[in-house]
Order: structure tokens, then C-alpha cells, then sequence
């Protein structure tokens, strides 16, 4: 049996990494040491994870090995090696949410998207860096270091979960997961290179997420490409009753869905969002997918929002109203936490 979870063997994807362990021809603690070694090399350089669980994901390791020695099914992410955004609490492994308040917090159980990845075989390598409480645009605001963007480690990645975008452009996670109030997936997925997804509000539970602004958190992944986010997603969406929030309506197979024709489907076009001061690059692109788009056979029309110059401010007023109530148990008689500069 091959040791290495290398490119050649799996192709570092979803489905190569669960073929390749399923075939035997590499173990699941075998490839979650080949990510560990690239992290320990690549990581100092970009700073994505805060901790690391080899202990936690040597045993999910152990555990799909042994189903695989004795022939059994393997659920669909066997093996796999993800990382968590550190805003979701993690069971027994330290939760910070890029605080120093929180630098010695070890939850006692799991978010319920860590549950349902682990629940499909996923293994944990760790938890990522992020901006402080997901606040901020550039992961420059954790308090711990900042993270570098692995295409050009002199830019920033984007934040607020810069980390989780790294981690997968790096390929030191196979995907991750994240969390967007205000734009924290989608804009650092543009800036590393790789696929994000921000769900519908209600879709995926938010049971066990740190909150920012509770009216605009979701929770969403990070991957290389559209079919692995849409397996990460199946996995975790879904109806959970620890989340009053979390929507009653059934989860599609996203994966089958990608292979139905786009041909007949209605595009709207907001002419909105082509104002002054969006880059010429990102127009061109943009226009190019809407040109491909068309030639698929979709239909593209204009469309006016014009509730457009309001969105920001109204989400300054919503994000930091309800990040005041949240963040206001966070002080020094709850969690006591004393910088080690401080002198009495």
C-alpha cells in the first residue's frame, strides 16, 4: 500500500483522497500526516492556522482506516483532511475567534457543521486564523498574526476568514470551513484563488458559531473547486433544532445539480453594481462569465436594484448594533484575562 497521500495517488480532491483510501492504496492517518508535514513547512510563511488537533484527527484517521481494512462503506468525506475557521467551536480543542480574551477557551462540544463533517468522515487538522471576532476585511485584525496571501505572500488574503482561503490555496486543507457576515467568504475566496460559498441565510446551522452580527452570520466552505464546495454543503445543511434559525426545507443533491443544463435559466443583470470604482479586471471577468454564460443558453436580462446605495449603511447599523450585544459578555470578570504585559 502506497504511504504517500501525494497529488499523483489522489490528486489531493475529495473524491481522489476517499478513492484512494477505499482502493487501499493510502490510509486516512497517512494522508492527514502528509497535510500535517506540509503545514509545519508552508505554514510559518502564511500563518493560516492557529491550532492544530493531530491528536483528534488521528483518531477520525484511525477510525475510517479500520472501516476500510474491514470492507465497510465509507461515508462520503472519508478520510479527508478539513480545517475550521476558529469563530465554530471545536470539543476539546481551543476556540478563539482570533481573541486573546478567548486564548485559553476549550469548548466542551462542537458546532454542528463540525459534527455533521466529522459525522461524514471528515478529519480535522485544526482550527484557522482569522480576523478578531470575524471583524475585519484583510486578516490583519487577529490578535494573534496576520495572514499572508499564499499567491503573493506581500497581500493580504482577505478576511474575515482569510485563514480558511489560504489554507485551501496553500493545499494545506482539502477544503475549510468559514463564516460571512458582511462578505468574509466570498471576498476572501476572490482574493486566494478558490471556490466560496456563502449559503442561504437559514441553511446551514449556526449552532456553536461565535456570533458577530446573528441577523447576517452563515456559515459556509471553502474548496479548489465548485463540486467540492457542493459536497461540503451537502454535508452540512441542512434542518438542525439546536438552531431556531436553521430552515425546514430539504437539502438537495447539490452534486447532481451541477450536472443539469443552465440552458432556459433567467439571468439578471444589475447595472447597479457597475458603478464607478469597480476594477476594470473585475469587470472584464465578470462580463466574460455573463457573455458565457449566454452562449449556454441562458437568458440575460437587465435587471434595477435600486435599494443598492443603502446596503452598506444599512448593514453598519444592523452589524454593529448586534455585535455590541454580542460581543458585550466578552470582558475581564467572565473570562479574566490578563495580558501577560500587564503590571500591578
Amino acid at each position: 500500500m502506497a504511504m504517500i497521500a501525494d497529488r499523483e495517488t489522489t490528486g489531493l480532491t475529495i473524491d481522489g483522497i476517499r478513492a484512494a483510501i477505499a482502493e487501499r492504496k493510502v490510509t486516512a492517518a497517512a494522508t492527514a500526516s502528509e497535510f500535517y508535514a506540509r503545514i509545519k513547512r508552508e505554514d510559518p510563511s502564511i500563518g493560516a492556522f492557529l491550532t492544530l488537533s493531530e491528536d483528534r484527527a488521528q483518531s477520525q484517521a484511525e477510525r475510517i482506516d479500520k472501516m476500510a481494512a474491514e470492507g465497510k462503506p465509507l461515508p462520503p468525506l472519508a478520510g479527508v483532511p478539513i480545517a475550521i475557521k476558529d469563530v465554530m467551536v471545536t470539543r476539546d480543542v481551543r476556540t478563539t475567534a482570533g481573541s486573546k480574551i478567548l486564548d485559553n477557551f476549550v469548548p466542551p462540544y462542537d458546532c454542528t457543521a463540525v459534527a455533521r463533517l466529522e459525522a461524514a468522515g471528515a478529519v480535522v487538522l485544526g482550527k484557522l486564523n482569522c480576523d478578531e471576532f470575524a471583524m475585519g476585511s484583510s486578516n490583519e485584525n487577529s490578535a494573534y498574526h496576520e495572514v499572508h496571501n499564499p499567491r503573493d505572500k506581500s497581500r493580504v488574503p482577505g478576511g474575515s476568514s482569510g485563514g480558511s482561503a489560504a489554507a485551501v490555496a496553500a493545499e494545506m486543507a482539502v477544503a475549510t470551513l468559514g463564516s460571512d457576515t458582511g462578505g468574509s467568504i466570498r471576498q476572501p475566496a476572490s482574493f486566494c484563488g478558490v471556490v466560496g460559498l456563502k449559503p442561504t441565510y437559514g441553511r446551514v446551522s449556526r449552532y456553536g458559531l461565535i456570533a458577530f452580527a446573528s441577523s447576517l452570520d452563515h456559515i459556509g466552505p471553502f474548496a479548489k473547486t465548485v463540486k467540492e464546495v457542493a459536497l461540503v454543503l451537502r454535508t452540512i445543511a441542512g434542518r438542525d433544532p439546536m438552531d431556531s434559525t436553521s430552515a425546514e426545507v430539504p437539502v438537495p443533491d447539490y452534486v447532481a445539480e451541477l450536472e443539469k443544463p443552465v440552458k432556459g435559466l433567467k439571468i439578471g443583470v444589475a447595472r447597479e453594481y457597475f458603478g464607478d470604482g469597480l476594477d476594470p479586471e473585475v469587470r472584464a471577468a465578470v462580463e466574460t462569465a455573463i457573455q458565457k454564460l449566454a452562449e449556454m443558453g441562458c437568458e440575460v436580462v437587465p435587471v434595477s436594484l435600486p435599494h443598492t446605495e443603502y446596503a452598506i449603511p444599512t448593514y453598519y447599523i444592523v452589524a454593529t448594533a448586534e455585535a455590541s450585544s454580542n460581543l458585550a459578555r466578552y470582558d475581564g470578570v467572565r473570562y479574566g484575562f490578563r495580558s501577560p504585559k500587564t503590571h500591578t
